[in-house]
């Protein structure tokens, strides 16, 4: 699972494939809210806000 921004959302993907050799699914972070989890702030490849969630 990866929380990333627009710029690496294709790297989380690729890396997602690599690991599970399957494909993921993307749901965006700014329109979709979790009641038992709370998403983090920046991406988890750099310092920018995190969009997405690959998983």
């Amino acid at each position: 699972m990866y929380c990333v921004c627009k710029e690496h959302v294709e790297l989380a993907i690729d890396k997602f494939v690599d690991d599970y050799e399957d494909a993921p699914d993307i749901v965006s972070l700014i329109t979709t809210k979790f009641t038992d989890w709370e998403a983090p702030a920046t991406c988890d490849m750099c310092s920018n806000i995190a969009e997405y969630l690959v998983v």
